[in-house]
């Protein structure tokens, strides 16, 4: 079962998320994930808005969960700690109906 990890961002620090993301970028495909959304055109329907949304879909959820858990995910991370407020959560995949 495939997985989706859901990211829901406001950027404090551009120049340091700027640094996150170019280093996570690798770090997710390294793992198979692959970038379904990234920043673009959304609309805030209910609860906190946060403008910069991130999907990014893994093989499974234990790949995504590994990916989050790895050495280089985890030193793009710090870039973004302290520049960005965020919520992540990876779902695994509905299989489609047959």
């Amino acid at each position: 079962m495939t997985a989706l990890w859901v990211a829901h961002v406001n950027v404090t620090d551009a120049e340091a998320y700027g640094k996150y993301a170019k280093a996570a970028g690798p770090a997710i495909a390294a793992h198979g994930g692959v970038f379904l959304a990234r920043g673009g055109r959304y609309q805030q329907l209910e609860g906190n808005d946060r403008p910069r949304n991130v999907v990014a879909r893994f093989p499974s959820f234990e790949a995504a969960i590994a990916c989050y858990n790895s050495a280089e995910y985890q030193a793009a991370l710090e870039f973004a700690k302290g520049a960005s407020e965020r919520d992540l959560v990876i779902i695994e995949e509905t299989p489609p109906a047959e």
